[in-house]
């Protein structure tokens, strides 16, 4: 069994933020396979299902983001899990608007997130989805609790419908095949340039 948790805050104020991107990468996958990712436990909302023949847990855990760990780590340990068998995705600041990016381990690269996720497992060892949102050019908080333009959200669209792809290809395949598929610009005017699968960097 995989679980794969997407992050972001709960209430109708954030659905359309930045920060909230986790979140509608589990809703497409959760559209996608017919998984119902409503039910309430682990102070998240989690759905159980098969995707391409592999058993999930779709998870989004309803405590604000900085909490994430909490969530997270109550299921992890109520299944006997192992960071291996997580997957996190989320979106990136560091990131242009729509850039998809796999790593197998890392730092939490300042989001709140993911290091408490880190924190409360105690292992940077968990493979993650990134979704560019953009650099700031302001406050970060500000930023990330902002919701995208007209524009950008078209962009955004097509990058959830990858990074759920990268989901499925991370269940079927392993991290170091997503990575070496998903890992490389599809920005328009980039040219496809393909960026380093910098593990654990």
């Amino acid at each position: 069994m995989k679980l794969v948790v997407g992050l972001g805050n709960p209430g109708t104020r954030y659905e359309r933020t930045r920060h909230n991107l986790g979140f509608r990468v589990i809703d497409t996958l959760a559209g996608r396979w017919q998984i119902d990712a409503t039910r309430q436990k682990f102070s998240a909302w989690v759905g159980f299902g098969t995707i391409a023949n592999k058993q999930v847990i779709l998870f989004k855990p309803a405590t604000f983001m900085n909490l994430s760990g909490q969530a997270v780590q109550a299921a992890m340990a109520f299944y006997k899990l192992t960071p291996e068998q997580l997957l996190v995705v989320m979106d990136d600041l560091d990131l242009p608007v729509g850039r998809i990016r796999v790593r197998s381990s890392g730092s939490s690269g300042g989001h709140r997130g993911l290091e408490n996720i880190i924190q409360m497992l105690g292992s940077e060892a968990i493979a993650r989805v990134r979704i560019g949102i953009g650099g700031p050019g302001r406050d970060a908080v500000d930023h990330v609790l902002s919701v995208f333009s007209p524009e950008d959200e078209a962009v955004v669209d097509a990058a959830i419908g990858r990074a759920a792809d990268a989901v499925e290809s991370w269940l079927t395949a392993g991290v170091a095949t997503t990575m070496n598929k998903f890992n490389r610009s599809e920005r328009p005017g980039d040219g496809g340039a393909s960026e380093k699968s910098d593990e654990g960097v």
